[in-house]
């Protein structure tokens, strides 16, 4: 008895467990929300005063622009995933290449160290300023006019002291003028890239002792 009770009654839930998910999906559905209430103001209109066919077809000309703007917004989605899945793609191949990113750091190995900057403009003169691990000035380097953009230089090592300094991590600073003018500059540093991992704005880079770096900020791939 209680098998015949549950298959008879199983196929009833079912059916009414499928007529609940189809008037949801209706019911989730505005574009048929509106049609079916248009068609009910219609059926209940008031004969001696009907709608005016004008405002019917403002009504699905409306309709039909939300349905548009939600294809469009949908297909725009797929777009802007694709592309964030490319410059990943992308960003994978930088594994093991060196790369300039804002920082104050260098290493200093090999009888050279190389660090960059990037300038708004073009500058009269230049001037870096290199510093020891207590942050102790070992040596002032005159760069020059400069224009604009990234560039890089270049520090042999040899102290203001004329002295070979010892390898190792130092830092460094800028000094940019035109004219009589200060011009702000941005320190870049070197660093080799580890590994490249997805982030909230696209890829982002493991670029060593110089941390985790966002792919918009790679200011220059060697």
């Amino acid at each position: 008895m209680n098998s015949i009770q549950d298959s008879s009654v199983s196929p009833l839930l079912a059916s009414g467990n499928s007529a609940a998910t189809s008037v949801k999906q209706d019911t989730d559905n505005p574009q048929d929300r509106f049609l079916k209430l248009l068609v009910t103001q219609m059926q209940n209109q008031d004969p001696l005063n009907p709608l005016d066919n004008a405002e019917v077809t403002s009504q699905l000309a409306q309709i039909s622009t939300v349905t548009g703007i939600d294809k469009l917004n949908a297909t725009l989605q797929l777009l802007v995933s694709d592309f964030e899945e490319n410059r990943s793609m992308e960003a994978a191949a930088m594994i093991g290449r060196s790369v300039l990113v804002p920082g104050t750091s260098m290493t200093y190995e090999n009888n050279t160290a190389v660090a960059g900057v990037d300038l708004p403009q073009a500058v009269d003169q230049l001037t870096v300023t290199i510093m020891d691990g207590a942050g102790v000035a070992v040596r002032n380097l005159d760069i020059g006019p400069q224009s604009k953009g990234v560039s890089t230089f270049v520090w042999d090592g040899i102290t203001s002291s004329g002295a070979a300094a010892a390898n190792g991590n130092y830092s460094f600073s800028v000094s940019a003028r035109q004219g009589d003018r200060d011009i702000a500059a941005d320190t870049l540093a070197v660093g080799s890239v580890n590994s490249v991992s997805p982030g909230m704005h696209g890829a982002v880079l493991d670029v060593g002792e110089l941390g985790l770096v966002e792919l918009a900020n790679i200011k220059q791939i060697f």
